[in-house]
């Protein structure tokens, strides 16, 4: 797949129709590739996923290993994952409101999903 930058590529109002990003994050006691299937929302060419649990697997492999691939539109993208912290309480309050404008819900950890190229 080719790897490119999200700005340049793929519009915001075509990833606002997308329904699912697809995430993969490396195992962290197996090393193996794991993907998950979720809803996303796109804000200032980041990528944002909301954890239901923070005691999920894919959430703990992130804090193992930031490096993970995200694929979506036919797009596929390498980039390094955190969790928001408390103390970026607005940045987690939009990305929640535009969670909720696109799927009705938006409640639980967020993750922020910066791409490879992307500032």
């Amino acid at each position: 797949m080719k790897k490119t930058r999200v700005s340049s590529s793929l519009k915001k109002s075509s990833l606002d129709r997308e329904p699912y990003l697809y995430l993969t994050t490396r195992g962290r006691r197996s090393g193996l590739p794991r993907e998950i299937e979720i809803w996303f929302v796109f804000l200032a060419d980041h990528y944002y996923v909301i954890a239901e649990y923070p005691t999920s697997n894919w959430v703990q492999n992130i804090g193992a290993n930031p490096e993970v691939r995200v694929r979506v539109a036919n797009e596929e993208l390498s980039g390094q994952a955190r969790m928001i912290t408390d103390s970026e309480a607005a940045l987690q309050q939009q990305v929640q409101a535009l969670s909720r404008k696109k799927y009705g819900w938006g409640e639980g950890l967020v993750i922020e999903i910066v791409p490879d190229g992307a500032k």
